[in-house]
């Protein structure tokens, strides 16, 4: 007996299909089986082989997979940098096959085949036979489409559901004594892709400037800061850079995901969300929001997705670091490279609760005080999460297209970490027991937020409920150009309308718990000003009481100011005040509170956000008064300048500038540079930039391809965060 459990020879197979299925599950593309050069019907005689020679003999086999070429033209794949040949499935291409002689479709038969995986099946859809004539075909069509002296040209159709991934291609011949093929040779392996381009694939989009947008187009735009000041981030997608598509098609074997299922949307997403945060799978990236990212990168210093894909793909290794906008923009070139539409959507004022209900609970002590230790619910600042594009029948008709999927990990689903696809339409229309996870991004869009105060006994009594201020905001770029899309009415109703109220009355149904009482509202209003405030400023902060009522009113009022990041949760206070405020009868009273910036500076997290809550309680009536503003502190700025050339295969130049604006120097900083279609992703490090002093870099690159495009560049170090800077250019032919 051996004494080693083949537990602990393989840590990662935990399951083990020996007993259950004869051979194991194929789930690696990248595996595969070698398919014999002969098949013999039968026995050899004694004297070996027959003498093939008046059989057809196949010289050559042209996939036509240049870029200029027709495949890669009409199937939109010409811009893949990739020497095989890419194609969509639901639509024909072409391959030339030369034989020794010209073809007798009479009495020569032969069949071109396609193999993905390790063990390929006809009825798993991993090996497909393609003939050419009419009255034998298989689920993959094919036809001669010209002849001419000895070669034929073939087209061939896969099915518009068959399964998305690498596959190697064989030309076999039938012989009286069995079958003879072409060697196996990388060169004929080719792609196969979700195609938006026809009806009968699942991811079919019927908006040509939507689906250019969402499919083609490698330039993102991701919105953050605060709803009523939103700050711009340029991305990088870099789906068609070179080795991408490996990269992706490696995150699914990585999930041991079987082959069989890549052909299903909902399957590929829902396993891509799961697969691109590192949380119990070893997945592509690793979540960290703690402000020390000297093992990695910080998630503020990315410029596109490129480089996470490749090392992750090239180490095995999940890559560090990441926040919600590094996984949702990863994952949207995940699912751009794969054909699946799909955009980077953020929510501003986004619910993270912790309990399943549609409160976001934030208590006070009884003098009105906020009471950190027992607020356990956040509210992020914004979140970025996925959309992709899809039909669903799994679900009733009208809940297909637009689907969300988060890569963030928030909350487990189905016992792991990960989040959709979630039907938007399902969202705005209160089915939140639809699968999958329609009820927690319900949550993040339609949460009331409660201030309960808590009394000397422990019981919590809720003083003021807020229904307006979650999900204030859902964002995406515009197709087609910088500019951007407010979608807050795909996710809900406008609030107060009766719709609103049915959809929430509905979410109840399913279990969704709302917050009932409705505290009757103060006769004290409190306004807090949107401010403007770079980096480094001294500021003063207003504060206006409005007294509606006709008697005199007395606030005892609490100004708390604290560093939070943008995931709500608080990191340090830089200001406590506790004036007591009189109010005249119908009269306003503005309370001027001075911040100085030495007081918050050193306090400062990345994503410098400096979140205010006042508090307050009226001493007349006992009623409690609240008022919340997140100001966006701005980052000084990178120039980005682009000269010479301005056209394919002509040597240009991209110059990044930067000035140090603050009196203290710049410890470890990292500069990024890199620009879609035309500069592969850049870095340079300086252990120091002095106080006032400023730096130039230049990098030379040469632009393969012609359009428009953006230089994108960002500057980061442990004590400045978020300093960006673009170009745009345009590349003649």
């Amino acid at each position: 007996l051996s004494s080693s459990s083949p537990a602990r020879d393989h840590p990662h197979r935990t399951v083990i299909n020996r007993g259950r299925t004869t051979v194991p599950i194929a789930s690696s593309n990248s595996e595969s089986t070698d398919v014999p050069e002969f098949e013999h019907f039968g026995v050899p005689g004694p004297r070996g082989l027959p003498p093939l020679t008046e059989y057809l003999d196949i010289l050559d086999v042209d996939m036509m997979k240049k870029p200029n070429e027709s495949n890669k033209m009409n199937h939109h794949t010409a811009l893949y940098q990739s020497d095989n040949l890419i194609i969509r499935r639901g639509q024909e291409f072409e391959v030339k096959i030369t034989f020794n002689r010209p073809f007798n479709s009479a009495q020569d038969k032969f069949a071109v085949e396609f193999v993905i995986g390790s063990s390929p099946q006809y009825s798993k859809g991993t090996y497909i036979p393609v003939f050419p004539t009419k009255d034998r075909q298989s689920p993959w069509a094919g036809r001669i489409t010209n002849t001419s002296d000895n070669t034929i040209t073939m087209g061939i159709t896969p099915a518009a559901d068959c399964i998305v991934g690498k596959y190697h291609m064989y030309v076999a011949v039938a012989t009286p004594y069995g079958i003879r093929r072409t060697r196996r040779d990388i060169s004929r392996d080719l792609y196969i892709l979700f195609n938006p381009w026809v009806a009968d694939d699942a991811v079919f989009l019927d908006d040509e400037k939507e689906r250019d947008e969402c499919v083609m187009s490698e330039m993102g735009i991701i919105y953050h800061g605060a709803y009523d000041d939103i700050s711009e981030r340029n991305w990088n997608y870099g789906q068609f850079n070179y080795g991408v598509l490996d990269a992706c098609l490696y995150i699914m074997d990585r999930s041991e995901m079987p082959i069989t299922n890549r052909g299903d949307p909902i399957k590929v997403t829902r396993k891509a969300s799961a697969m691109l945060n590192s949380r119990d799978d070893d997945g592509v990236l690793v979540g960290s929001w703690s402000g020390d990212y000297s093992y990695g990168v910080a998630p503020t210093s990315w410029t596109g997705s490129t480089d996470i894909l490749l090392s992750y793909a090239s180490s095995k290794m999940p890559v560090c670091y990441a926040q919600c906008w590094v996984y949702a923009a990863v994952f949207n070139t995940f699912l751009r490279c794969l054909g699946i539409p799909s955009r980077v959507v953020t929510n501003f004022f986004s619910a993270h609760d912790n309990d399943g209900n549609l409160k976001t609970d934030i208590i006070l002590d009884e003098n009105g005080r906020i009471d950190r230790k027992r607020t356990k619910d956040s509210i992020w600042n914004y979140h970025c999460w996925n959309e992709c594009y899809m039909s669903r029948p799994d679900l009733p008709t009208g809940f297909g297209g637009w689907q969300v999927v988060d890569a963030t990990p928030q909350e487990t689903s189905d016992g792991m970490y990960r989040c959709g696809p979630a039907s938007v339409q399902a969202i705005k229309h209160g089915q939140i027991c639809f699968p999958f996870d329609a009820a927690f991004v319900f949550a993040e869009v339609n949460s009331d937020v409660v201030f309960y105060s808590r009394k000397k006994d422990g019981t919590l009594e809720p003083v003021k409920v807020n229904r307006t201020h979650i999900g204030r905001l859902v964002l995406t770029k515009n197709p087609g150009d910088l500019t951007r899309r407010d979608i807050t009415s795909q996710y809900k109703f406008s609030e107060g309308s009766t719709e609103e109220r049915t959809v929430l009355e509905k979410a109840e149904e399913y279990g969704c718990k709302r917050e009932k009482s409705n505290p009757a509202l103060a006769d004290v209003d409190l306004v807090l000003p949107t401010l403007e405030i770079s980096v480094g400023d001294d500021f003063e902060l207003s504060v206006e009481f409005i007294n509606r009522s006709d008697q005199e009113r007395t606030v005892d009022t609490y100004i708390s100011g604290n560093v939070v990041y943008y995931t709500g949760v608080s990191s340090s206070e830089f200001l406590f005040r506790t004036p007591t405020v009189e109010i005249e009868p119908n009269q306003t009273v503005k309370e001027l509170v001075s911040v100085q910036s030495k007081s918050y500076m050193k306090q400062l997290v990345e994503q410098a956000n400096l979140h205010f809550i006042v508090t307050g309680k009226v001493n007349e009536t006992g009623q409690i008064i609240t008022a919340m503003k997140v100001v966006t502190l701005r980052n000084p700025k990178l120039s980005v300048e682009v000269s010479g050339g301005g056209k394919v295969n002509e040597e240009m130049m991209a110059t990044v500038q930067f000035t140090n604006p603050f009196t203290f120097n710049l410890e470890g900083v990292y500069i990024r540079m890199e620009g879609p279609g035309v500069m592969s992703p850049k870095f340079k490090y300086y252990s120091l930039i002095p106080g006032g002093s400023s730096l130039t870099w230049a990098e030379f690159f040469t632009p393969q391809r012609s359009g428009s495009t953006r230089m994108i560049a960002t500057l980061d170090c442990p004590a400045l965060r978020q300093v960006y800077g673009q170009a745009t250019i345009t590349i003649e032919p």
